[in-house]
C-alpha cells in the first residue's frame, strides 16, 4: 500500500476532499500540518506536526519519519505547503518540483523577475520596503499593490493616484504587522510588491504537469468582473465560453509560465487576464484551485481532481485527464461586510433552484465576517452542473440573490 504525506494546513479547506480521495485510492496517509489541534482529533495516528516556516528543518523532520515508514509521496494541498513539500521530496530523492522552481510560487517577486528572464508577458514592476521613501509621486497609475507572500487575494489593491496608493500601503503595512500575516510572508513581510494594472478580463486554467508537460484540465471563465480596488473572487464556470483561438493563448501561456519558473510535476493552478495585447499570468501556483471550487471537476467515471493528483504522486495509471462533458460552476459567496453573522437566511429557497447542485457552509452564526483586503475566509460556496455555463452561471446568480447575512 503506497504511503502518502499531506501537506495541510490548518486554515485549509481541502483536508476532507482529500482524505477521502486517499481512502477511494487505499492510501496509507499520514497529515503533516502546522499546529496539532484541531485536525489530529480527525485523524488519530495519522499526523504529524512541522514547521512550515523553516522548511529546511520540516524537510529533515519528513526523512527522519519516512526512515521509520518510507514514504512515496509528499503532497501540499494549499499554498502553505508547497515549498516544503518541494524540500521534502528532494530530501527523499522522489520526483517533484524543485524547492527552487516552488518559490516563485510563493514570492510574487521571483514570478515576475522568472516570467522577465523567459520572455513571458508581464506588467511592468518594482519591490519597495516599508521603510522606504514613497514612490507615490513617480508611478505611472494605475497600479496594483501586493504583498510578496500572501495568497488568495489577500493584501492586493488597485490605487488610481498618489493619494490611494498612500492609503493602500499603509493598509498592507498595518496588515503584514498582525501574527497570522507575517507568519505566513516571513522574511517578505517588510517588503511589498507594485504592478502595473493589467485591465481585461480574467480566467484561471486547472493543470497537471507530467515530465514538464501541461496538460490542460479545465479552463474556467470569471465572468465578475474583477476592476478594484480589491479582488474579491466570486464565480467560476466551466468550459470556458471564449474562442479557440483564446483557449490557445491561454493554454500556452500558463505553459510558458510554468516552463519560466522551472516547474514540470504535480498540479498546476493559473491566473491569467486576456485584453488586445493577449495574455497575462497574474499569478502562478504548484496546487490546485482554492477553496471548495475543485469540487465542480469530475474526471472519467467520476474521478476528483484530488484523486487525480494522488494518482500522479504515486505513479498510479491516469486513463483519462478528460473533464466531463457538462457545465460546472461555483459561486465564493462575496463577504458582504464585516460584522459577526447574527442569521443566515434563504439558504433552502437558494438550494431549490434549478441546476443547483450543493452549497457548503463555511461560515455559521456567530462567526465573524471580515472583508478584503484583510479577510482570507469565504462564507460558504454555491455549486451548480447543467448543460450549458450561461445556465449554470445564472443560477448561481440566482441562488446567490436568495441569501442574505443578517450581521
Amino acid at each position: 500500500m503506497p504511503r502518502v504525506m499531506l501537506l495541510i494546513p490548518t486554515a485549509s479547506y481541502r483536508a476532507p476532499d482529500f482524505m477521502s480521495a486517499a481512502d477511494k485510492l487505499g492510501l496509507d496517509v499520514v497529515v503533516a500540518s502546522d499546529i496539532d489541534q484541531p485536525l489530529a482529533d480527525m485523524y488519530p495516528g495519522r499526523w504529524l506536526t512541522l514547521p512550515y516556516h523553516d522548511v529546511e528543518r520540516g524537510a529533515q523532520a519528513v526523512a527522519r519519519y519516512s526512515d521509520r515508514f518510507p514514504l512515496d509521496a509528499v503532497v501540499a494541498v494549499d499554498d502553505p505547503g508547497t515549498i516544503l513539500a518541494a524540500h521534502a521530496t528532494a530530501e527523499l530523492q522522489l520526483t517533484g518540483n524543485s524547492p527552487e522552481s516552488v518559490i516563485g510560487t510563493r514570492d510574487k517577486s521571483e514570478l515576475r523577475r522568472s516570467l522577465d528572464a523567459h520572455g513571458v508577458r508581464s506588467p511592468w514592476w518594482q519591490v519597495y520596503r516599508f521603510e522606504d521613501e514613497s514612490p507615490a509621486k513617480s508611478l505611472r497609475y494605475p497600479v496594483v499593490v501586493k504583498p510578496l507572500g500572501l495568497n488568495g487575494s489577500r493584501g492586493v489593491m488597485r490605487a488610481n493616484d498618489p493619494m490611494s496608493f498612500e492609503r493602500a500601503v499603509d493598509r498592507l503595512r498595518k496588515l503584514l504587522g498582525t501574527r497570522s500575516a507575517a507568519q505566513e510572508c516571513g522574511d517578505l513581510a517588510d517588503r511589498y510588491l507594485v504592478e502595473g494594472y493589467i485591465p481585461g478580463t480574467e480566467v484561471a486554467l486547472e493543470g497537471l504537469l507530467r515530465d514538464g508537460e501541461l496538460h490542460t484540465l479545465a479552463v474556467f471563465d470569471k465572468p465578475d468582473p474583477l476592476d478594484g480596488p480589491f479582488f474579491e473572487e466570486t464565480i467560476y464556470v466551466t468550459p470556458s465560453r471564449l474562442p479557440d483561438q483564446q483557449i490557445e493563448e491561454i493554454v500556452e501561456t500558463a505553459r510558458r509560465s510554468a516552463e519560466a519558473l522551472g516547474l514540470c510535476d504535480g498540479p498546476l493552478h493559473a491566473e491569467l487576464r486576456l485584453n488586445d495585447e493577449g495574455a497575462w499570468p497574474v499569478d502562478v501556483a504548484a496546487r490546485t484551485i482554492g477553496g471548495l471550487c475543485a469540487r465542480t471537476l469530475r474526471f472519467g467515471a467520476g474521478m476528483s481532481l484530488e484523486e487525480i493528483v494522488l494518482r500522479h504522486a504515486i505513479s498510479a495509471p491516469l486513463e483519462t485527464l478528460n473533464r466531463e462533458a457538462t457545465a460546472a460552476g461555483v459561486m465564493m459567496m462575496p463577504i458582504v461586510g464585516r460584522g459577526r453573522i447574527k442569521a443566515i437566511l434563504g439558504l433552502d429557497q437558494a438550494a431549490a433552484v434549478p441546476l443547483i447542485e450543493n452549497i457548503e457552509m463555511e461560515a455559521r452564526v456567530g462567526d465573524m465576517l471580515v472583508p478584503l483586503p484583510e479577510g482570507a475566509d469565504y462564507p460558504g460556496f454555491i455549486f451548480a452542473r447543467g448543460t450549458d455555463p450561461a445556465e449554470v452561471e445564472s443560477a448561481l446568480r440566482e441562488a446567490w440573490s436568495k441569501i442574505e447575512f443578517v450581521l
